[in-house]
């Protein structure tokens, strides 16, 4: 089992829109995550150097934020992390997972305090609760 501590080394964030004219009344928010590559710091330790952005459209704001995941896990384990980043393979999603946990906390900060809206991940309905029930009716 791997545990993953995110690290948070920089944090910017900017209002491109003028702060005395209200915002436009839809605003598209999209979420980048770039994994910048895997370091091997010891036998149980690996890192990966990542960039979270957060970009506006109409551009109202940027945010961006800059840090380093830490795995921690069995040496097999991170072995197998390191030889799929050598063959190209995407890394885990659960490494990318917890960089953006933490970024968007972040980021959802920033956005208070610039006045911009906030980049909240849409929630996903589960495919069993978005099918309408049909009506259960009973005569006597």
């Amino acid at each position: 089992m791997v545990s993953i501590r995110v690290f948070v080394t920089q944090i910017s964030g900017e209002r491109l829109w003028g702060v005395d004219s209200s915002l436009p009344p839809e605003v598209q928010i999209a979420i980048n995550v770039n994994i910048l590559g895997f370091e091997r710091k010891s036998a149980g330790i690996v890192e990966a150097p990542f960039v979270f952005t957060v970009s506006f459209t109409p551009s109202v704001a940027q945010i961006s934020i800059k840090g380093r995941a830490q795995t921690i896990g069995e040496e097999n384990e991170l072995n197998k992390i390191m030889e799929d980043y050598k063959n190209r393979k995407p890394p885990p999603p659960y490494i990318a997972q917890a960089i953006s946990n933490a970024a968007v906390a972040e980021a959802i900060v920033i956005a208070k305090t610039i006045g911009v809206p906030p980049p909240i991940p849409p929630i996903s309905i589960p495919e069993e609760q978005q099918r309408p029930r049909p009506d259960a009716r009973y005569t006597v």
